[in-house]
Parts: structure tokens; sequence; C-alpha cells
């Protein structure tokens, strides 16, 4: 189908259902990486804007923009300087209307990123907050007094290593940061602070944005008693949010994050996003322990979240065991709620890496692991790139400006492997990205998965991704069906898909061998075809080769 007349039909959908997030797929762009317009090595909006026909032509219904505010970049953008403003890397305000424009006419929503549980050092609220201990602002960022001995008020430690607690000389009083000593941390118990940044997320709204992305949802409120985190349980281990090698992964993080006063605040949230319909949200809850119980509490009841992705699955969890117990745990305790599943992000190994040696055949690997994200219950954020296949980039210390993998390396190379420019023309310099010198390499090795290379290539990865969203979006039963699980055994995944009276069995085997699945007895099935997968029926039995799958309609 033509792109323009696709996303004519998209665009029109969308407008009459308030409820187009449910389901949706949401593929997320990192500014820095997607496409530079102006040769100084880093993207900017004037060259995603360039790019947003070919995610149109994805079939995906929203794109997320990471940060692009006003920054000093020392965690870039996720220390926000300004909430309102765009940082000149990136563009102007001018230039992210025309984006905002471009994509609605191509029938796509527009998400943003949202850091609001910590600002930069440099944002003028912080700045008047550390200048005395009784100024108007001197609450709203979260300060202690030392221990008699000098020492931090707690044990509370920081995602990026060491304390989370800073000196300040100006107030001799310790403030309160969970991740660079640059990013302090707000005071969410502050109602004045919970104002002022609901004004600034207002700002978006009224300017066209759709939604948004919430960075590191459950870390808006800690303790007022600053009670210190008790260990983690040894039933517990370390998630993707924190590597082992990083202390953080010793405390329960009871108390620095996941209170239960951040129910009230998204409820808050919640109700300005009601007064733009079809405005919508999506947090991130950053928590290895607690991640799929709090994925649960925060998208119940229509009153909070819209919907919510953990760190559950970006990981290097695999087979049909994790997969299912991760869902069904939320299925659990979701009470209504909706979820948002992912394999891939700006913060973790991509996935094409991350399941190599599970199968000789990554390519195929891939297609069927990117099918399994796409037919769970729930809404999908795809990452710039997955599509393609990228892998994770190998980089040297010399290369890396991510403080987080210089801080840990290298048993943790941090997250510049992941986070390295989109790869658009195999034979251009630098991939097509830029002319200038890219802020991060392009390996030599993504030049070969560039989308000149793939596009119009049915059996490439991208288009295996690009056919099975036009089949997800063809059958609301995969967007918004209810599902079910079924026994199965070995590395075969089974759950049916129900949704108006329609049921569709979906079967993944993720082992390199053979596998055959029973149907029920008096269960008929019909094939889907076209997907690219070689399972088949063959009576009541579904045969499915090494890393496959299979769909099919049952028959009432």
């Amino acid at each position: 189908m033509d792109v323009k007349v696709a996303a004519s039909s998209a665009l029109q959908i969308a407008q009459n259902d308030p409820d187009w997030w449910r389901g949706a797929v949401i593929y997320q762009i990192y500014p820095r990486s997607f496409q530079d317009s102006n040769g100084d090595g880093i993207g900017d909006l004037a060259g995603i804007t360039r790019r947003l026909p070919y995610v149109a032509d994805l079939g995906v219904d929203a794109i997320w923009l990471s940060p692009f505010f006003t920054s000093p970049m020392k965690d870039f953008g996720y220390d926000v300087s300004d909430y309102r403003g765009v940082d000149p890397i990136f563009g102007t305000l001018e230039d992210f209307d025309a984006l905002i424009a471009e994509a609605h006419r191509l029938g796509l929503k527009v998400m943003i990123d949202q850091v609001l549980s910590h600002t930069s050092d440099l944002h003028p609220w912080f700045v008047e907050s550390r200048s005395s201990r009784d100024n108007p602002k001197a609450d709203w960022y979260v300060w202690a007094d030392p221990n008699p001995d000098g020492t931090w008020p707690n044990n509370w430690l920081s995602v990026f290593g060491g304390s989370s607690w800073e000196w300040d000389t100006r107030r001799c009083q310790y403030y309160l940061h969970n991740f660079l000593t640059s990013q302090p941390d707000l005071n969410f118990h502050h109602t004045e602070v919970q104002d002022a940044i609901l004004a600034d997320v207002r700002f978006w709204l009224e300017r066209g944005v759709d939604g948004f992305r919430l960075d590191t949802v459950n870390y808006y409120f800690h303790d007022q008693r600053l009670r210190s985190n008790p260990p983690v349980d040894s039933t517990q281990k370390a998630g993707a949010d924190a590597p082992e090698v990083n202390p953080y992964s010793f405390q329960d993080h009871i108390y620095d994050k996941n209170r239960p006063e951040n129910l009230r605040f998204l409820k808050r949230f919640r109700a300005l996003l009601n007064e733009y319909p079809g405005a919508t949200a999506v947090g991130e809850v950053g928590d290895s322990g607690h991640s799929i119980e709090l994925m649960a509490a925060y998208t119940s009841g229509g009153d909070k979240l819209h919907m919510c992705y953990t760190f559950d699955f970006l990981g290097y969890g695999y087979g049909r065991e994790f997969i299912t117990s991760t869902v069904k745990r939320f299925e659990a305790g979701s009470a209504g709620g909706w979820p948002c599943w992912a394999f891939s992000n700006h913060d973790v190994v991509r996935p094409a890496t991350r399941f190599a040696g599970r199968a000789s055949d990554q390519k195929r690997l891939v297609k069927v692991m990117g099918s399994l994200l796409l037919s769970l219950r729930g809404s999908v954020c795809l990452y710039q790139g997955e599509e393609l296949g990228m892998t994770e980039a190998e980089l040297a210390f010399e290369d890396l400006v991510d403080p987080y993998g210089i801080r840990f390396w290298p048993e943790f190379k941090g997250r510049d492997g992941c986070r390295t420019p989109m790869a658009w023309t195999a034979d251009a310099v630098n991939a097509g990205f830029t002319e200038g010198k890219p802020w991060l390499p392009v390996p030599a090795d993504h030049h070969d998965l560039a989308v000149d290379r793939q596009a119009g290539d049915e059996n490439s990865v991208h288009g295996h991704f690009r056919k099975f969203l036009a089949f997800r979006k063809s059958h609301p039963i995969l967007a918004k069906g209810d599902v079910e699980f079924l026994e199965a055994e070995h590395e075969t995944i089974a759950f049916i898909r129900r949704h108006e009276g329609r049921e569709m069995l979906c079967l993944f085997n993720l082992s390199s061998e053979e596998a055959r699945f029973e149907l029920s007895p008096g269960v008929t099935v019909t094939p889907v075809e076209g997907l690219g997968f070689a399972g088949r029926a063959q009576a009541h039995t579904i045969i499915m080769e090494g890393i496959d799958a299979f769909f099919g309609m049952i028959e009432p």
C-alpha cells in the first residue's frame, strides 16, 4: 500500500479512537543518533522530520522522542535545565512544531520523554534552592543534614555508583541524586513542585503532543524519614536496571523509590491528561525486585498511567518459562491495567546481541522474537534499528561518552553500544547519518544492515517487521485482545488471543529443535499464511521447525 494512503487511513482511525494507545506500537527515536541535518555529527529534530516517512511506512502508530530539551548534556539530555526549551544542538521550538505537523500528516502520534524525578543542577529551580536554606525554593529538592560525624544521612546509593548524597558547601547540607551528582532529585512531597511540573507538562500538551514517556516513574518520591534501605533478599538478584558489578544491586530499594505516595501524584498527572482527549502516558519502571507489581499498580483502575514497561524483558532472560511467568505475573495482578512490552531501548544491550548464541540463524531468531513481542497482550515499544536487527556496537574505551559505562568499565560497558547512529545508506560515509564526525562511531558491520540494503526485501529483518506490523494492524485481536496461555512442552510458548468473538492461536518455538504442539480435541485451526514462518498444521498437530512460529485462526 502506498505510504500516503496507509498514513491517511491510520490517521482517520486514530482520530476516531481515544484509546489509540491500547495495543499501539511506539517507535523510540534517540534524537542524537537518528539523523543529522547540519553536519555537526549530532542528530537533530530536522533530521527526524526528514525521516518520518520511513517510520510511517514501517507501520508503527507513534513515535517516542528521547529528550531534546535544554541541557548541559552530562547525561545526554536526561539532565534537563529547561523543561520548555529545545537545546540548540537539536534545533528550535519551530523545528519541533514542524516535526509535530509532519508526524500528524503521516498519521503518527508523537510522544515525548518527561524526566520529572530530577533536573540538571543548572536548572534555575536548583540554582535558587541551593543558594540558602530559606529561599522560596529551598525545599524544592531533597536536602538533609549530615550525621553527627559528617557522614551521609543514610545508606542510599546512586544508580551510577557511590552514595546518592552529595555535599553542598553553600547550604552545608547533602542533597539527593539517584543518578549523577549533577542530577539533583526534586522533592515531590512539596505541592508547589508538583504544580510546577504539571504546568510544564501542560505546555507540551498545548503544543500538540499526544503523550509522554515518563522516565524513572517510580523514583518520584522518597521516604520522608530517610530510613536506610535493607539488603536485597537472597532470592532476588540484579536486573537489567543495575549490573551486578554495581553495589546498587545489593539493596532492596523500598525507601529511596517505589513509595506509595506516588500513586496520588499519578492520579493528578492522569487528571491533566484527561483534559486532552487521546493524550496518553507510558511509565518506565526501573526496579528488578518489584517491577511487575509496580507496573500493575500504576496502570490499574483507569485513573493513573495508561501503561507501563519494565526492565524484565530488557535483560538476558530467555525461554518459555521466563517469558510466560513474567507476563502471567502482570496479568494476575494487573486489575485491568495495560502493559507495554519492550525488548530494546537506549539503555540496554541490543536484543540481536543479547539473544546471540540461542540459534545458528540469528536473523531468523530476531524475526521470531520480534513477532513474539508484537503478539503479546499490550502495547509495544520498538527502538530505532531494532527493525533492522542492529547489533550492539563494540566500542573502545576512548570512544565512550556515557558516564555510566566509564564508571564501571570494563565489566559493564555502559549504554553507548546501543546508542550508535542509525544506518541509512550502506555505501555512504557514516552510513548516511552525518557528513561530519559522528558523536559516536558508526560500526563497520552496521553498514551491511542499512535501511537501503533491507528495504524492499521481504526476507530481510526490516521486511519481516514491516510485514508483521501490517498483519498486527489488520487484526485487532492482536492489538486489543485478551490472552490465555496454554500448556506447552520444552521451549514452546503457546497462547490464544481473543477479541470480539474471534480467537487466534499463537505458537513460538524458541529452541533449535523441531517442536510439536497438539491441539485440543475438536479444535480446528486455519493457518495464517504469508508471515514467513515454516510452522504448519498436520491433522491435530502443529509442527514447527527450530526457531519458528505458527499463527492460526481457531474455527468457531
